[in-house]
């Protein structure tokens, strides 16, 4: 049986008028994140004018294993996908498992 693949779940919040910016950054993101075969398996933009601090998108991202996931992490253009991000996305937050289901 293949082992799972490791799955995040990534909650973003991005600064006001960020929109197309982040969508760019995002692209530039997941074409890095598949050359160490991690992928965005889904993208959810939340709608606005909800309850509490909703974040604006939230993500399923998915690699093949914890090597792989550090690989992207240590990859020569991510210094510079930092810089970007810091400037886009003002906050983070992060859930990792594995997939489950199906129900």
């Amino acid at each position: 049986m293949p082992t799972p693949r490791r799955v995040i779940v990534v909650s973003l919040w991005i600064h006001p008028g960020q929109e197309d910016a982040f969508e760019a950054f995002e692209r530039d993101a997941a074409r890095v994140m598949a050359r160490h075969g991690g992928r965005i398996d889904q993208a959810v933009r939340i709608a606005q004018g909800g309850e509490g601090d909703a974040p604006f998108e939230v993500h399923c991202v998915s690699f093949p294993d914890q090597a792989t996931a550090d690989a992207y992490a240590s990859d020569p253009e991510m210094p510079a996908l930092r810089a970007r991000r810091s400037a886009i996305i003002s906050r983070t937050e992060r859930l990792t498992g594995r997939m489950a289901g199906p129900y």
